[in-house]
């Protein structure tokens, strides 16, 4: 019986270092002073000089934050629409259609988003004539139509374990239903609300699948950039890239958990002095 936590805790071991490794001698060899991304030769950070210096890098770095930037702020409009309706509205008319609908990108391959993507945005070029050309509208589209279903998800969880009373009390004491989704269900479910956003634009900022079928001339993505040097051979100014990417993401997920976290504690706060004034 003793046997089996210590085999547990091994397979753990193992499958955290099979992750991170790789990772940590990425950043590692980012500081390498050679060309050959295997073979340490001395301290430098002349990569990194050079990858500021690279045009090419900077713009597709400022054409993928503005993507998912956009992509994610209107995926957790639309998403937590959805999520507010199928947590919400037991029964309407259509209802097991428009799940469908909503949670179908989450099971479908990006290949075949990708693909049907890209034939609406030629039908539609050909129909009414745009776009004329796919670029940074087409891609923000297709993010918006496979992110939000995330959205969507994390939004109808939350709300499917919050309790109604509190709903129910605030329109027992005369709140219109606009009114008790403002100031009652949005603050309540706001965490769940900011952690889609971030999951939309994490998932939109390393895109490269849906991307590469939607983008067009003069519109390469990061993600996009980073595959096509990478066919050619890892060399350090992908790594220092990576690890910047790294270091941005790792800063943004503390922040954002911090963030949640004073959130929450702040509400359940709220919510303890509620019921003392009460009671």
């Amino acid at each position: 019986m003793k046997r089996r936590p210590v085999f547990l805790i091994s397979c753990l071991c193992f499958g955290f270092a099979f992750f991170y490794i790789p990772i940590l001698s990425l950043i590692v060899f980012s500081f390498n002073k050679s060309r050959l991304v295997t073979v340490w030769g001395g301290f430098s950070t002349q990569w990194y000089g050079k990858l500021f210096q690279n045009d090419q890098v900077i713009k597709a770095a400022a054409l993928s934050i503005q993507i998912a930037i956009t992509s994610a702020t209107f995926a957790t409009i639309l998403g937590t629409m959805a999520g507010i309706a199928l947590a919400r509205f037991r029964k309407f008319r259509g209802r097991v259609v428009f799940s469908g609908l909503v949670t179908a990108p989450l099971i479908m391959p990006e290949v075949i988003t990708g693909i049907s993507s890209l034939m609406l945005f030629i039908m539609m070029a050909e129909w009414i004539g745009w776009p004329g050309s796919r670029g940074f509208t087409t891609i923000t589209i297709a993010h918006i139509t496979f992110s939000m279903t995330y959205v969507a998800t994390i939004v109808q969880s939350r709300l499917s374990s919050m309790d109604i009373a509190i709903e129910e009390a605030a329109m027992d004491l005369g709140a219109r239903p606009w009114r008790v989704l403002t100031d009652v269900t949005l603050p309540v479910i706001s965490p769940a609300i900011f952690a889609g956003w971030l999951l939309a634009f994490t998932i939109s900022l390393d895109d490269v699948v849906i991307t590469n079928f939607t983008s067009g001339p003069g519109s390469t993505t990061l993600p996009i950039l980073i595959w096509s040097k990478v066919r050619l051979g890892v060399t350090p100014d992908i790594n220092a890239l990576a690890t910047i990417i790294i270091t941005v993401v790792g800063v943004g997920v503390v922040i954002a958990g911090i963030i949640m976290h004073r959130a929450e504690a702040r509400r359940e706060r709220d919510i303890q002095m509620a019921i003392a004034q009460n009671g």
